[in-house]
């Protein structure tokens, strides 16, 4: 939500948010200073995040911030299912029933891999779910498909394992490095685009970098706002 927005103080809590009200609708109220350290320099900004979790048992403000900051990684999603799953291909359906039907089955591959690879990575006590190899957890999950399993049947698997199988087995044993935060200037080449066009050359290089997020307390004295 934009800065700007003026909503109310109604209930402080000591996490650094606040309980407010919008459009009648009960809502917890996040700032936060957010600073890109690179060593071109810090970039700093202020995020405002309105949630409808208004306890913060369910995510500390803190906890809630950092992992909206990460809401762009939908677009790796978005990438998985059209150049890995699909590679590249275009839907092969010529009918809207059986577009809405591959499109529906693409999306329970999809669900079905990456809640393998999420069953598999929280069993590791600080694993970072990153770290799960999308294509290594696909190859696997086809590679059973047309070879069947390797051998006989040895029981039921215990724990997490029930779910994840071997594909989860193979996505701890081939995980990737951690991942680093990198940085590059938004814009674009397209003419028509709202960002301001790249002057120079298409592609900046990215920049390592780190974040520090420091959460805004409400502002003492001011029922009606909150800190800037």
């Amino acid at each position: 939500m934009k800065n700007r927005r003026n909503l109310p103080v109604h209930q402080p809590l000591a996490d650094g948010s606040y309980l407010s009200l919008l459009a009648g609708v009960p809502v917890r109220v996040l700032d936060a200073t957010i600073t890109l350290h690179t060593k071109a320099g810090d970039h700093r900004e202020t995020y405002r995040l309105v949630t409808s979790l208004t306890n913060p048992a369910e995510g500390t403000a803190l906890e809630l911030m950092e992992l909206y900051h990460q809401r762009w990684e939908i677009e790796t999603t978005f990438r998985e299912i059209k150049s890995t799953l699909l590679q590249g291909r275009v839907l092969r359906s010529r009918s809207v029933l059986l577009v809405e039907q591959e499109i529906y089955a693409l999306l329970v591959v999809q669900q079905l891999l990456r809640t393998v690879m999420s069953e598999a990575t929280n069993a590791v006590p600080d694993l970072d779910p990153d770290r799960a190899s999308y294509t290594v957890a696909l190859t696997m999950a086809r590679d059973l498909l047309i070879l069947g399993p390797a051998g006989p049947a040895t029981g039921e698997r215990p724990g997490w394992r029930a779910l994840a199988g071997r594909i989860g087995d193979e996505v701890l044993d081939r995980l990737l490095p951690a991942r680093r935060l990198r940085t590059s200037s938004r814009t674009v080449k397209r003419a028509i685009s709202k960002f301001q066009a790249r002057a120079s050359r298409p592609h900046t290089p990215t920049l390592p970098a780190t974040l520090t997020v420091e959460i805004v307390d409400p502002a003492p004295g001011l029922p009606n706002g909150i800190a800037a």
